[in-house]
């Protein structure tokens, strides 16, 4: 039984393109259909057994012997998860008896391979048929036709399939999955508690557990902390799972939202929180919103009225919400189940009274490892312990990483295998600032960092110093550093870096963090306060940049071969013109008559800049004829990002007031190779001859058209690169808030003349890098990189 695309039915909850949903799928409407009084007659049924007498496995071999009866099918068969993601057949009605515990399959081979794989429902009414079906012989499963199978969950974590089979060529209804689905829920439990398979079996074992171990991840908020682990996976045992009376379960449940409500209230309502502004506000009261969303509580009690307890339906919900979710490609999306996950765990902790552990279980210095976590989940921790998080998933713009850097916690995602890697209590020091972890270190690694956290605190120290001096070389010529922002709380780190401006402010963040497409007035709240908050300090606002790799919640992506190359940026902008001139009209109410700096995205072509052109030209004349007060000074900049466009700046810079380069993307079209993609990360370096070159000749493209060009990628932000495009003549960078610091004291310590003339015999050379002849230079120089 393989994996394939379904045929001749489809799994519950998929839309009918087969494409992931529009929206979160907690926010939609409940799920039609009900299952009913023959559902509830087959749970308590499940539940007497279950209740019962005799072993593990002679409850599960009843199971199938009563769902198969209540299915009027001739074949119900159970497959739990082994190690090494083999299922494994542990019973079954109908299929030969010697083939239990006999019959094995992988984790996507077959139809329950399939199902697993993809941790959704299947339903097929010729089975045989589908590409993906596989014949084991000794089943004796050549005689059943058709199909209906669901996986078993919880935690997020498969533990088996649960397959129905009928002889004839059977079309299942919606209910009946629905119905089996209840079923795996219940079973679950049952296989959760370590009778049939021992948990520890899916634990992934690495070596020796008392060695030391380095794990590498994504940097989301840099710092270097100390700490015990504290493993954030929580867990309830459900032991009521069917329900005597659905109306007191939805009474049951409504006490549990109005309590987990006021909890919520008192814990943003904490000092550590309440007495800082930023972003991190807005997070916390988009997340009462899911408190209060009406959708999410009607599916909960939907399946209450099916016949589960009010805990085992909030638990079948999360289950089947992060199934779906867990299919979709769109990374923001994924995030907001983070946020739902918390709140629906938040609802299992009073509906099962199991509560969260006291300041007294945890030790004094915390670094939590997680999964995923919702916003609000950190602050359940005495946040002034909290040394650090390590997320197995997370990103930049996840909810609990805003709410981290607000508490100035380092953090690192996209740990691969965290869980099964770090035990409870064992030592760690994490590094944010380089994306590493170290498990249970060994004392020469405990010194190296307690020498490292001694530079950083004196090189802290020397950045502070150096805040309110200017960033000129030892050669007197003078280098702007800007900010990229990100959110709020990123245009406030103008003050504490003395920053120059904001070189890229991304707008799509906003529009990335939001449940539905923000309006004309949103976007003017969230301009104005950037506006506030900069003063008399300019602010490039780049266009919505949306596409690629950053969907929208409330917008169906699209499938696309190269992404990266497709329908993004301002191509989507000058096909939904609307969007653009929303967003213009925004900036020029917001402005208020100051001076306004848009910068258009991934321009290929003269004539986008053009069409993008005339649509702002229209907005300031709307503005002029509405009696709006209209910026005094509106300059126009375009993003260097595709490379075609290098060759028609002849042409385009006298109608520029900026040119900003994007290196992020900009090298990853030059080489041909995905900056995503880990086998390619190293292969082309952005220090090559080939690089160099080429920037080189666009400062003297600039330079005779007399118009200001910024680096504003990654590399602007990294030392040794920041010190070779000063050598190139680039003399305005913008970076992250982290790296101002550094890159100010670089360029304080850097001789940009005697650098310019090195580069000049490097250029020619055949290497693949420059990057150790540069850093050798930058050591003989005494330059601080």
């Amino acid at each position: 039984m393989t994996t394939g695309s379904e045929r001749g039915g489809r799994p519950s909850g998929a839309s009918a393109g087969g494409g992931p949903p529009a929206g979160p799928a907690p926010l939609g409407p409940p799920a039609a259909g009900t299952m009913g009084m023959e559902s509830r007659r087959l749970l308590r049924r499940i539940r007497d057994i279950m209740a019962g007498s005799g072993s593990a496995q002679d409850r599960l071999d009843q199971i199938v012997s009563v769902v198969a009866a209540d299915f009027v099918a001739e074949v119900c068969s159970i497959y739990l998860r082994r190690a090494g993601n083999v299922l494994e057949l542990f019973a079954s009605q109908g299929l030969k008896s010697e083939a239990v515990h006999m019959t094995r399959l992988r984790v996507g081979e077959g139809l329950v391979g399939d199902i697993a794989a993809h941790a959704r429902p299947l339903a097929l009414s010729d089975a045989q048929s589908h590409p993906a079906f596989a014949y084991r012989p000794e089943t004796g499963e050549e005689i059943y036709h058709s199909l209906v199978g669901v996986p078993v969950l919880r935690d997020g974590r498969l533990l088996g399939v649960i397959v129905v089979q009928n002889r004839t060529q059977r079309h299942y209804r919606e209910e009946e999955v629905e119905t089996l689905e209840t079923v795996a829920t219940v079973l679950a439990e049952l296989v959760a508690r370590g009778d049939l398979v021992p948990l520890e079996e899916l634990h992934i074992v690495e070596g020796i557990a008392v060695l030391p171990q380095r794990l590498e991840g994504l940097r989301i908020n840099g710092g270097i902390g100390w700490g015990q682990a504290v493993l954030h996976r929580p867990q309830f045992r459900i032991d009521r799972i069917v329900a005597e009376n659905p109306a007191e379960e939805i009474a049951r449940l409504d006490g549990a939202l109005v309590d987990v409500k006021s909890a919520l209230d008192a814990l943003f309502d904490k000092p550590i929180l309440s007495d800082k502004e930023g972003e991190h506000t807005e997070i916390l009261d988009t997340y009462r919103m899911f408190a209060d969303d009406r959708g999410w509580t009607e599916r909960i009690k939907e399946v209450i009225r099916s016949g589960l307890t009010a805990e085992a339906a909030t638990q079948k919900i999360i289950n089947d919400t992060r199934a779906r979710m867990g299919q979709v490609g769109d990374a923001y999306l994924r995030e907001r189940l983070a946020d739902l996950e918390d709140l629906g765990n938040r609802v299992l902790s009073h509906l099962t009274g199991a509560g969260p552990g006291t300041a007294e279980d945890l030790p004094e210095d915390i670094i939590l490892v997680a999964r995923t976590m919702g916003p609000a989940e950190i602050l359940d921790y005495e946040g002034s312990r909290v040394r650090g998080l390590i997320l197995e998933e997370g990103s930049q713009t996840a909810h609990v990483s805003v709410i981290a850097r607000a508490l100035n916690i380092p953090v690192i995602g996209r740990v691969s295998d965290a869980f099964s890697r770090i035990d409870p209590g064992d030592p760690i020091i994490l590094d944010g600032d380089h994306s590493q972890a170290f498990i249970r270190p060994s004392e020469d690694i405990q010194d190296a960092f307690e020498e490292l956290a001694h530079k950083r605190a004196q090189q802290l120290e020397l950045y502070a110093g150096l805040r309110d001096l200017p960033p000129v070389t030892a050669d007197g010529i003078n280098v702007s550093i800007s900010l990229n922002a990100n959110l709020l709380q990123d245009v406030e780190a103008l003050n504490e870096t003395g920053a120059e401006g904001i070189g890229l402010y991304r707008t799509e963040i906003h529009f990335m963090a939001q449940d539905r497409y923000p309006d004309v007035d949103s976007q003017v709240d969230l301009y104005a306060r950037i506006f506030e908050i900069a003063a008399d300090r300019p602010v490039r606002f780049r266009t919505l940049d949306v596409g690629g790799d950053k969907g929208l919640p409330y917008w169906p992506g699209i499938d696309e071969d190269n992404p990266s190359m497709g329908w993004r940026s301002i191509r989507i902008a000058l096909d939904r013109p609307a969007m653009l001139r929303h967003q213009v009209r925004a900036l020029i109410i917001a402005a208020a008559g100051r001076p306004l700096h848009i910068m258009l995205p991934m321009i290929t072509e003269m004539a986008e800049f053009y069409a993008a052109k005339k649509i702002i030209t229209k907005e300031v004349k709307r503005a002029h004829e509405r009696g709006d007060p209209v910026p005094d000074d509106i300059r126009l900049g375009v993003m260097l990002e595709v490379p075609a466009l290098f060759w028609q700046l002849p042409v385009l810079l006298p109608h520029l007031d900026f040119l900003s380069v994007g290196t992020n993307d900009l090298f990853q079209f030059l080489f041909a190779s995905d900056r995503g993609n880990p086998r390619m990360a190293d292969r082309y370096d952005v220090l090559s001859p080939t690089a160099l070159r080429f920037l080189k000749d666009l400062v003297g493209l600039c330079e005779a058209a007399r118009v200001p060009v910024t680096i504003c990628g990654e590399m602007a932000g990294r030392t040794l690169e920041a010190m070779t495009l000063v050598g190139l003549g680039f003399r305005s960078l913008s970076m992250g808030p982290h790296s101002v610091g550094p890159i100010r004291a670089m360029v304080r310590s850097l001789r940009a003349d005697q650098l310019s003339r090195y580069l000049e015999t490097l250029l020619t050379l055949p290497d693949h890098s420059l990057r150790e002849k540069l850093r050798a230079f930058a050591h003989d120089h005494k330059i601080v990189v």
